[in-house]
């Protein structure tokens, strides 16, 4: 069990972003292509976040062109370059599960002020 914990804390990011379920997060991936290597940016709704430790993720939701796009993460993956909030949401469940099935401002979270 001590081993486990001791490779886990080598892996872990010193800090890791304080995200919450609601918010509106852009997060940015190192992406390689061949011999190449670039930034990509995604941005959406956090709708859960999932596990806790070295396996902690969070799901990101965003609507692109009518359809509906969601991209699993995980927080302490050496891909993930940074992830930046850009608006607080306010919400009161821990997963937004619900908002696969709305679409247009029925699908927006209210911003916490």
């Amino acid at each position: 069990m001590d081993l486990v914990k001791t490779l886990s804390d080598r892996y872990l990011k010193e800090e890791v972003p304080q995200v919450s379920v609601g918010d509106t997060v852009r997060v940015t991936v190192r992406v390689k292509e061949g011999s190449r290597e670039r930034n990509q940016a995604f941005e959406g709704t956090v709708i859960a976040k999932k596990h806790g430790g070295i396996n902690e993720t969070i799901t990101v939701r965003r609507i692109s062109y009518g359809v509906g796009c969601e991209k699993i993460f995980p927080l302490n993956s050496p891909s993930i370059v940074s992830i930046d909030t850009v608006r607080r949401g306010k919400v009161r469940r821990a997963k937004l599960y619900y908002l696969r099935d709305r679409v247009g401002k029925a699908a927006k979270v209210k911003e916490q002020l």
